[in-house]
């Protein structure tokens, strides 16, 4: 990793001179020396040979019945869940991994924009799936769902036989030119359909050369090495679970640890300590999961040595909560689908004045090969450090565009000093040091009395004032006719609007941020990835309004 570039300029063409992400795991799984390339926790250990085997094997089998460009998966992250993503990578066909958190229409919505005719499941899955009252095989009539259990059983002993003593002895140059397809860096290798939060999901086409290069950043930003074992619990839909835990250690050499489900934290913690996990990464809302779990012994936790925290604001409750518990900080990251997804990071800190790596509060600084700039929304013109506007990130990462949708990527990949820059949506700033803070969405912004109020903020001022741990809310708002909007609060404690608002003046919070309604749910609405599910807030709130 010492031969990377060092210069924004340099990463941009960097990604041509790599290999794809299912050539670099094979030249790696060749010479590995480590016991497993993936273990399920509560299944088997995949060694690399056999991983290899079930590559060589299964992607013939894709390429029999799946002769279309676009081939959907339909499973958590799992052995099998890997096996089949470099398998489809290195016939030089597009993963299109589906949400299978999502719901009915956002599915069949994703199946029909990609165009997918065949999509890989597990039957085991299914039945799971099917426990939790979601029957996915009747969510995609125009697609048929194949089973990894009967494509398995299809394969002769001979032929597994055979394939293993290929995997063993013939050489990489034999394996990609008997097996693998020639791809260029610039094709699209996977569709990642955006969480949907604010809108109806978008399908992101990531290239190779994306995935590659961001997959190369990570590793050196998290100083991976062959002997890491990073924990890969989330679901591969997520960007962050399919680039960043997934494909990243396979192509960098390093062992996973996989688990289907990333709140069943009893069961990763108990991973975590069998196999000596090093390197784990999850939502805040999955972290917290482990500092309240009382099964959760702080043993269990000891051999991690980073825990990285993304997708949505890490706050300092669960910050504190998870290092007080396991004498282990939280480092804060940020990206996005677009991104594929890594942008920043913090990092401990080198013990030098001149190595400072982490600011608690904010997202880090940017990865090798990223750049940040603050603008003014509508003239683009950068705002001075300190100052908060909307955020770009450039670097070798940024997305091909959103899929059979040209105006949208138009609206959001902007061409600047020559090279692609993508529009975030955030507000945010810079300090003086290169930490990048994140305010809000510019969509999560109420507009009271001619003021921006930001939805965030709102949240973070209630949850601060009330002081309690396990108070979960989520603030949207709703038109006006006498201020413009107002804010409603969703809740899951039974908070009185009177109460709440006797605790806001106390704390002496803006009245602007005091919520005009308060809604008790059962659950605040949440996407697969753990974030709050900001469209199904707002859709309660305006049927709660009628």
């Amino acid at each position: 990793m010492s031969n990377h570039p060092t210069s924004f300029a340099e990463w941009q063409n960097y990604p041509s001179s790599l290999d794809p992400i299912h050539v670099s795991w094979l030249k790696n799984a060749k010479k590995s020396k480590t016991a497993f390339a993936v273990a399920d926790i509560e299944g088997v250990e995949i060694p690399h040979k056999r991983f290899l085997t079930g590559v060589l094997l299964f992607s013939k089998k894709i390429a029999e019945y799946s002769p279309e460009q676009n081939v959907g998966l339909l499973l958590p992250s799992s052995g099998g869940g890997a096996i089949a993503s470099i398998a489809i990578l290195s016939l030089g066909k597009t993963i299109v991994n589906l949400n299978f958190t999502a719901g009915k229409k956002a599915l069949q919505s994703a199946a029909d924009q990609a165009e997918v005719k065949h999509i890989y499941t597990s039957r085991k899955f299914l039945d799971k799936m099917l426990e939790r009252g979601m029957d996915l095989e009747s969510f995609f009539p125009k697609s048929k769902l194949l089973m990894l259990e009967d494509i398995r059983e299809e394969i002769s002993a001979l032929s597994r036989i055979g394939t293993l003593l290929k995997a063993i002895f013939l050489p990489v140059n034999m394996i990609r030119k008997s097996y693998f397809k020639e791809v260029s860096m610039s094709d699209t290798a996977a569709i990642l359909f955006s969480s949907g939060s604010e809108g109806s999901p978008k399908g992101v086409e990531l290239s190779h050369g994306n995935i590659a290069a961001n997959a190369k950043q990570a590793a050196i930003e998290l100083s991976a090495v062959k002997t890491d074992v990073i924990m890969s619990t989330l679901p591969t839909f997520h960007a962050f679970g399919f680039a960043i835990t997934t494909l990243m250690p396979l192509s960098e050499g390093i062992p996973i640890v996989c688990h289907a489900d990333p709140k069943d934290v009893v069961t990763i913690a108990s991973g975590i300590q069998k196999y000596s996990g090093t390197i784990l990464v999850g939502t805040p809302t999955f972290l917290r999961m482990y500092t309240i779990s009382k099964k959760v012994s702080v043993e269990s936790m000891q051999s991690l040595r980073l825990v990285v925290a993304g997708a949505e604001k890490l706050r300092s409750e669960v910050r504190e909560g998870f290092e007080n518990k396991f004498n282990m900080p939280v480092y804060e990251g940020y990206g996005t689908t677009e991104t594929s997804p890594g942008a920043s990071v913090n990092l401990p800190d080198i013990d030098s004045p001149y190595k400072l790596r982490n600011r608690p509060g904010t997202v880090g600084k940017a990865f090798s090969g990223t750049e940040f700039r603050i603008v003014d929304p509508d003239s683009l013109e950068p705002i001075p450090t300190g100052e908060d506007g909307l955020i770009l990130i450039g670097g070798p990462q940024i997305m091909k565009g959103y899929l059979k949708m040209p105006e949208k990527t138009a609206e959001v990949i902007e061409l600047i000093d020559g090279y692609r820059w993508y529009r975030t949506g955030d507000k945010g700033h810079l300090d003086e040091d290169g930490f990048l803070t994140i305010v809000d969405r510019y969509s999560r912004f109420a507009k009271i009395g001619g003021e921006m109020i930001s939805l965030t903020t709102v949240e973070e001022e209630i949850l601060d004032a009330c002081n309690e741990k396990d108070l979960e809310i989520a603030a949207t708002c709703l038109p006006d006719q006498r201020k413009g909007e107002k804010i409603v609060l969703l809740s899951t404690n039974n908070l009185e609007k009177s109460e709440l608002t006797k605790i806001l003046s106390d704390a002496k919070v803006n009245p602007l941020y005091h919520p005009s309604s308060i809604l008790v749910v059962d659950e605040i609405p949440k996407l697969g990835s753990g974030k709050t599910d900001f469209g199904a807030t707002k859709k309660i709130a305006l049927v709660n309004d009628q």
